[in-house]
C-alpha cells in the first residue's frame, strides 16, 4: 500500500475537527507528502504549552510557505475523557484521529514508540516512515519552516565544524573521517550519564589501545557552561562546544533523541550501527564485540533488559541454569530472527520485534512475575510493554515452524492479546 491508500490504513478513513466536522483521509492523502502525528493529551500542561506554539508554527507555514500544501498534522490523544479531548481540539488548527479510536490511537503510540509527551513525528504520507522523529526541535529551531521536510542529514554534514577537547585544543570534524564514531548524549546532572561515562572512559581507552580507529563526540545536555566544563573534564575524547546551541539541537534531531544518556555507534561512512551504546557497553567491558553490530538473539540480562521497554519482544523461556544451555534455544530463534532483520534492513525500517532468550535467574523470575506468565518451560511469548499487552504459546515442544508461525501472525495482528 502506497499512498492515499496507505494513510488510510494507517489513520483510518476519517478524521474530525474542531468544527466537529469529517474529514477524508484518501483524499487528504492525494495532496500531502508530510504528516506531522502530535502525541499528547489535554491534561499535561506542557502539551498546552506545545500546542500554542504548534498553533503559531502552522498558521505561518499554511501561509507562507512554497509548502503549504504538502503538511498536515494529526493530533492522537491519550485523553481518557472525551469532554477535555474535545475543548483541547478547540484550540487546534488541524484534525485528530476520532476520540472513539481508541485501538488505532495505541497502535500509532507502539508503532512509533513514543515515550513522552508532548510529541511530534513527522512521518512519509506515502510509507509512514518516519522522516524525524523531534518534532519539538523542529518547531523551536525552524520556527519559518524553510528546512521542509526535516529529513535526515549525513552525519559528516550535521556535526561540521570545531570539536574541542578538554585540554582547550580544537579539531575540526572532518578529523572523524574514516573512524568509528561513538555519539554520546549526555549531562553531568544525570546520575546514569555519570556511572556510563565513567565505564566508557575505560572502554574509550580498550578500543584506542587495540588498534581501532575510534572517537567518540559528547554532544551534553548539561544546564551551564560551567557544568559542561566540569563534567567534560573527566572524557578523554571530542566533544561540540557548549555554546553551538545550533549543532547540539541539530544532533539531537537526527537522532531523535528521547532521553538520556545514549550512545549511538556510527560505521566509518557515517552510517548508523547501534542506538543501542549504552547496553552494549555496559554488558562488554572488554569491548570483544566491538563495534557491536546488532545481534539478532539477546540473552535476557540485567544490563539488557531496558529494552523490553521500548516495543514488542519474542521473549522465549527456557529451563537453563547453567551456562552455555541458552544456545540450543538461540539456535533455534536465530534464523528466524535473521531473517526478520535482513527484510527490515532491505527497506530501511526498523525491526518490529526484538528476540531474547531467558533461562532460570532472577531477571527472569522478575519478568515473569511483572508480566503475571506461568511457570511453564518451555514458553514462548511476545511481550508488548507499552500496550501492556503479551501473547502466549504453551506447547510441549518449540519447533522453528511454531515460532515463525507466532512471529508471522503477531506481525499480522492475528494474536489475541492478554492483559500484562
Amino acid at each position: 500500500l502506497t499512498g492515499a491508500g496507505f494513510l488510510v490504513s494507517l489513520l483510518g478513513e476519517r478524521l474530525v475537527n474542531s468544527e466537529k466536522a469529517e474529514v477524508d483521509v484518501q483524499s487528504l492523502g492525494a495532496k500531502l507528502s508530510l504528516v506531522g502525528l502530535f502525541f499528547g493529551c489535554s491534561l499535561n500542561a506542557p502539551c498546552k504549552q506545545f500546542n500554542a506554539s504548534l498553533c503559531e508554527f502552522y498558521s505561518r507555514f499554511k501561509k507562507t510557505s512554497e509548502h503549504k500544501d504538502k503538511l498536515e498534522i494529526v493530533f492522537i490523544s491519550s485523553d481518557q475523557d472525551q469532554k477535555h479531548w474535545q475543548d483541547f481540539l478547540q484550540e487546534m488548527l488541524w484534525p485528530a484521529l476520532p476520540f472513539k479510536d481508541r485501538h488505532k490511537k495505541m497502535k500509532l503510540w507502539n508503532k512509533y514508540k513514543v515515550t513522552s509527551i508532548p510529541s511530534l513525528v513527522f512521518v512519509d504520507a506515502a510509507t509512514g516512515k518516519v522522516v524525524c522523529r523531534n518534532g519539538l526541535l523542529v518547531v523551536r529551531d525552524d520556527p519559518k519552516g524553510l528546512e521542509f521536510p526535516w529529513g535526515p542529514k549525513p552525519f559528516a554534514e550535521v556535526v561540521a565544524g570545531p570539536l574541542l577537547r578538554n585540554n582547550r585544543q580544537i579539531t575540526d570534524s572532518s578529523s572523524l573521517e574514516g573512524h568509528y564514531v561513538g555519539v554520546y548524549f549526555s549531562a553531568h546532572w544525570c546520575p546514569p550519564c555519570r556511572s556510563l561515562t565513567r565505564v566508557l572512559v575505560e572502554s574509550y581507552r580498550t578500543i584506542k589501545e587495540s588498534g581501532q580507529k575510534f572517537e567518540i563526540v559528547f554532544v551534553s545536555a548539561d544546564r551551564s557552561e560551567e557544568s559542561f566544563k566540569q563534567y567534560f573534564s573527566e572524557m578523554p575524547w571530542l566533544a561540540v562546544p557548549y555554546s553551538d546551541e545550533a549543532r547540539r539541537s541539530r544532533l539531537n534531531r537526527l537522532y531523535g533523541i528521547q532521553g538520556i544518556p545514549t550512545l549511538i555507534l556510527l560505521d566509518s561512512e557515517g552510517h548508523m550501527i547501534t542506538r543501542q551504546g549504552r547496553v552494549e557497553v555496559l554488558n562488554d567491558p572488554e569491548c570483544r564485540l566491538f563495534p557491536w553490530h546488532p545481534r539478532p538473539v539477546l540473552e535476557l540480562s540485567e544490563s539488557n533488559a531496558v529494552q523490553l521497554h521500548e516495543g514488542p519482544c519474542l521473549v522465549l523461556f527456557v529451563d537453563a541454569e547453567e551456562e552455555g544451555e541458552l544456545e540450543p534455544a538461540k539456535e533455534l530463534i536465530q534464523p528466524i530472527a535473521e531473517k526478520l532483520m535482513a527484510k527490515y534492513k532491505a527497506k530501511e525500517e526498523e525491526i518490529p520485534l526484538l528476540f531474547f532468550v531467558a533461562g532460570e535467574d532472577d531477571m527472569s523470575d522478575s519478568l515473569r512475575d511483572y508480566t503475571n506468565l506461568p511457570e511453564a518451560a518451555p514458553l514462548l511469548t511476545i511481550l508488548d510493554m507499552s500496550a501492556r499487552a503479551k501473547y502466549v504459546r504453551d506447547v510441549e515442544e518449540i519447533t522453528p515452524a511454531i515460532v515463525e508461525q507466532f512471529v508471522n501472525d503477531f506481525l499480522a495482528e492475528k494474536l489475541k492479546p492478554e492483559p500484562i
